[in-house]
């Protein structure tokens, strides 16, 4: 199911960098969250198991290397160094089936397990449909389906990106689907998170980084310095490039509370990951404002379960107000005929060295269904910031 190192999300190697870069001593645990309950099919675990163990044989080849060289000029021949040297270890993934529920672990050097998340929920997607032989609608019918979105976004003038690797349907659906987005007059598709169809396909990796960044850095620096420290800790390795920053980490709220004007100028714009995409928009460009910064200098890019209908209308918002971009992720690489997976791994716990005691990490959101994490260290979290748990 991965045939490629690359058939990875960049910010995973973006992030990897940065991880080798600042805090090579760092140990993490990351944790399955089967957020809809989805019941797996008996040995389903076996399943994962056998692909994992497939991924151990995977390498950076000389011309993939190449590529990461011509297009992503932020990463450092340094890295570029170790990533070739890189290989998968499966003892740092924990695969376990109780009946129908699966759980799942990842542990060790954060510098090393940082590449798991992404290919790991790619092979649970793939592996699922597989399973319980949900085949979808005919190719055929997802090819008109794919180039009848490509057709409304370019007709509307939407910006987007491919952001799907993580629930596709399978790796060869996310191929085609590339393809066909591709396959029509004036597309509008700049890029895609997956690095190894931005090589096939001559396009841009696109990403910076995750929530997992700001996380880790509460441990290091507390909740409340947790946005400021993880940019400046971002920038020291990155001198300014992929500048959008995550605003949800704690909620947008807080996160502004620390994003002043050195921050708002340094960065080129900020990603929308939930909550309401309107009212976020008009949140991001009052504060724009109110720092003497010009909105339409900034870019917003949106990637919060987008859809087209969804895209399009919040493009007609930004007009005049905001630079925009999208990223869709599912809707692209998910909509075949059946009910995409609801699923996460999130870290959830971590220690800066192996000397120093493990930490709960938590996640909060502008929507509260998609806070994680420990429940006591969520609460402690929340009642930092003065968040009011919903009933329910």
């Amino acid at each position: 199911m991965i045939q490629s190192i690359l058939d990875n999300d960049l910010y995973k190697f973006s992030m990897q960098q940065a991880v080798h870069t600042l805090y090579p001593r760092a140990e993490v645990q990351y944790t399955f969250i089967n957020r809809s309950n989805t019941r797996f099919p008996r040995g389903f675990a076996n399943l994962v198991q056998t692909e994992v163990q497939n991924m151990s044989g995977l390498r950076l080849h000389p011309e993939q290397k190449t590529f990461l060289k011509k297009r992503c000029y932020f990463l450092t021949p340094v890295y570029l160094d170790f990533l070739e040297t890189y290989q998968y270890d499966p003892a740092e993934v924990s695969i376990h089936q109780e009946g129908h529920d699966l759980s799942l672990h990842i542990k060790g050097p954060w510098y090393r397990t940082i590449l798991w998340e992404v290919p790991l929920m790619a092979i649970i997607s793939e592996a699922y449909f597989k399973a319980t032989s949900q085949n979808g609608v005919s190719v055929a019918e997802r090819r008109r389906t794919n180039r009848e979105k490509a057709r409304i976004l370019s007709e509307n003038g939407v910006k987007f990106a491919d952001f799907g690797t993580r629930r596709r349907f399978s790796a060869s659906n996310h191929d085609q689907v590339i393809q066909d987005l591709l396959d029509i007059e004036n597309p509008t598709l700049i890029g895609t998170s997956n690095v190894h169809l931005a090589l096939k396909y001559n396009l841009v990796p696109i990403g910076t980084l995750a929530h997992e960044w700001f996380m880790f850095h509460s441990v290091l620096h507390g909740y409340q310095m947790a946005n400021p420290a993880a940019q400046d800790a971002w920038v020291r390795v990155f001198h300014g490039d992929l500048g959008i920053a995550l605003t949800d980490t704690y909620t947008t709220d807080v996160f502004l509370s620390t994003f002043d004007t050195f921050y708002a100028k340094l960065f080129d714009g900020v990603r929308q990951d939930s909550g309401d995409p309107i009212e976020f928009t008009d949140k991001l460009v009052a504060h724009y404002r109110e720092r003497h910064i010009d909105p339409k200098s900034k870019t917003i890019v949106f990637s919060d379960g987008l859809n087209v209908d969804k895209a399009v209308r919040i493009h007609e918002y930004c007009q005049g107000k905001v630079r925009d971009a999208y990223g869709i992720g599912t809707n692209l690489t998910n909509d075949v005929g059946v009910s995409p997976l609801n699923m996460v791994i999130k870290l959830t716990r971590c220690r800066p060295a192996t000397d120093k005691p493990w930490r709960h990490t938590v996640k909060l959101s502008d929507d509260q269904g998609k806070h994680t994490g420990d429940p006591k260290e969520l609460e402690n979290c929340m009642n930092l910031f003065y968040i009011k748990k919903l009933p329910g």
